[in-house]
């Protein structure tokens, strides 16, 4: 009759530290917004650096960059935290299962229980302290969610998060496309300006060279000298700030497609033609809502914003849980004997001191924020889209102009020294000439480049930058 009685109060006891106690709504991870521009021109460094001088095509730093850029990097780890927090979500409404295997000794009060040993009382031939004796429990234990909206909910509202992050992602190797592209491009055009300010400064020089010639010759005066010596020290500081800034251009880049340190390298200025837009405005638009992840990831948050939403609202009514265990329990191993519990409950949330009230406030300024930043970026396609037409438009025809204008000033350049060596004209001409030959190249440089950064921006905006790439690639990553 004492092991009888001692049990019932033993299991109970150890089963109570693995049942699964109400909960309320989950803590809900977002994912986090897109990177900024600054961590895509961050990379981390791959491999190590040679003593060759490697040729680095703009297809090449494309492809390191998808691989070692800083922000494809941190978008695709943002993926998996992503899917970590859904999974979170989802075990409150999964089962728990937990087993536990123990054996305990103890000496129990009886008295403490309304065992007493009183004069009359039916249990004075029980002593009051009974043990010490063991307990064995080898026990499995289960708690299911039968019924809880709110968890539901939270474990939509994950799903939609990791969808976003998934779109981020690819909104990120679209992205680093365009910043690899535009950093290349950038680093030619930086070498263009370097190398045509070695070709001016050659021109000056020798002409401050004809110009101590003729002077000697008597048919200059002195202050030609002088002008010719003002105009070679201009151009020697011109080369010297082109030549600097278009090393730390391909500094730039080695360090967003995670070049080795120390690698030297040499662009090659073949570009591959991008394909020519034949879409109009409305229908680039279009096709960019479709398929900008960015705006699609946008619009997964909205709708992780309303599951929330949902989800606080339903942590304020009942929930169902059932908890069961199954398992052995005895003074020892060998005489223990199958014991069970199961147990349904309903949950009833009555007064919670405000907090529901707090997480609506919240969620429904989530949702609101999460609505307009969609809005927002709707209207930025529209724009950048614009943008970009006309940017294509207008350096398509300056890439007309500036071609012709560059003739013109290098043949304004001839005339002017062939007039100065025949002593017709002062080098004021000639130091005018090379003004507009400098002018003229600087124009054409940037209408030249500018025209393939306007497709890039077009091929970006719509959201076709990863089939573009493949296309060049000939079908391969």
């Amino acid at each position: 009759m004492l092991l009888l009685t001692c049990l019932p109060l033993a299991r109970p006891a150890a089963a109570q530290q693995f049942q699964r106690a109400p909960q309320g709504p989950p803590t809900r991870i977002t994912s986090p917004a897109p990177a900024t521009t600054g961590g895509f021109l961050g990379g981390v460094p791959y491999g190590a650096a040679t003593d060759e001088v490697m040729t680095l095509t703009v297809l090449d730093a494309i492809k390191r960059a998808l691989d070692h850029n800083l922000g494809v990097l941190t978008a695709e780890q943002s993926v998996n935290r992503a899917g970590g927090a859904r999974w979170q979500a989802l075990s409150d409404l999964l089962p728990n299962v937990n087993a536990r295997v123990g054996e305990t000794r103890q000496r129990i009060n009886l008295a403490a229980f309304g065992f007493g040993s009183s004069a009359g009382s039916p249990f004075a031939d029980i002593p009051s302290i009974v043990g010490p004796f063991n307990v064995f429990d080898a026990r499995l234990f289960l708690s299911q969610a039968i019924v809880d909206l709110g968890a539901l909910n939270h474990s939509r509202a994950a799903s939609h998060d990791a969808e976003a992050a998934r779109h981020t992602f690819t909104n990120a190797r679209n992205f680093v496309i365009h910043v690899a592209g535009n950093l290349y491009i950038q680093a030619l055009a930086a070498e263009s300006r370097a190398t045509a300010a070695r070709a001016q400064r050659d021109t000056a020089n020798a002409l401050f060279t004809q110009a101590q010639d003729l002077k000697q010759g008597g048919i200059i005066a002195g202050v030609d000298v002088l002008r010719a010596e003002v105009q070679l020290n201009t151009e020697t500081h011109r080369t010297t700030s082109a030549e600097n800034d278009a090393e730390k251009a391909k500094l730039q880049l080695a360090r967003a497609i995670g070049l080795p340190l120390g690698q030297r390298f040499a662009l090659d200025p073949n570009l591959p033609e991008l394909p020519d837009p034949d879409l109009t405005l409305e229908q680039a638009i279009e096709a960019a809502y479709r398929s900008r992840p960015d705006y699609q990831a946008a619009l997964e948050r909205v709708r992780a914003a309303e599951a929330t939403r949902q989800a606080v609202a339903g942590d304020r009514l009942p929930t169902v849980y059932v908890n069961a265990d199954y398992g052995e329990i005895g003074l020892t191993p060998a005489d223990a004997r199958m014991t069970f519990t199961v147990t349904g409950a309903v949950n009833v949330p009555i007064f919670q001191g405000g907090k529901q009230r707090a997480e609506r406030l919240e969620a429904e300024a989530d949702l609101r924020n999460r609505r307009a930043e969609a809005e927002d970026l709707r209207a930025s396609i529209y724009y950048d889209i614009r943008a970009a037409f006309l940017d294509l438009q207008a350096t398509s025809q300056q890439l007309q102009v500036a071609t012709k204008a560059r003739d013109l000033a290098t043949q304004q350049l001839t005339q002017s020294r062939d007039r100065f060596a025949a002593g017709v004209a002062s080098n004021i001409e000639v130091v005018q000439a090379q003004e507009a030959v400098a002018l003229a190249a600087e124009q054409y440089i940037s209408a030249r480049y500018g025209y393939d950064l306007a497709k890039g921006a077009l091929i970006r905006g719509t959201g076709a930058s990863q089939a573009i790439l493949r296309q060049l690639l000939g079908g391969t990553r």
